[in-house]
């Protein structure tokens, strides 16, 4: 999946309000170890440069997110009314084996 396509369909007016669902998410998150290492080494990065809020910074937010927690991410779209970014994210992990 393409998680910087569907990062760059969200309205610059509505990041914010997802990067802070993403980031509660993850935080809470009880999976932690099916987090790659790279991807935490990447966010971590981006928090530090204050830059989680850029595509590259909420794209890296969105594939940990799914990651560690697809339904709850599915959720977290809804909710926040990205029903489309919803809808294809569900859709791929109903077709996973």
């Amino acid at each position: 999946m393409d998680y910087r396509k569907l990062i760059e369909t969200v309205p610059v007016a509505r990041k914010e309000a997802l990067l802070n669902k993403l980031v509660d998410l993850i935080l809470s998150s009880k999976n932690d170890d099916k987090m790659p290492g790279q991807l935490a080494n990447t966010i971590l990065y981006q928090w530090q440069q204050d830059t989680l809020i850029t595509e590259s910074g909420l794209t890296a937010l969105l594939e940990a997110a799914v990651l560690l927690d697809s339904a709850k991410t599915v959720e977290v779209l809804t909710a926040l009314e990205f029903t489309d970014m919803a809808g294809l994210i569900k859709d791929t992990i109903t077709v996973k084996p």
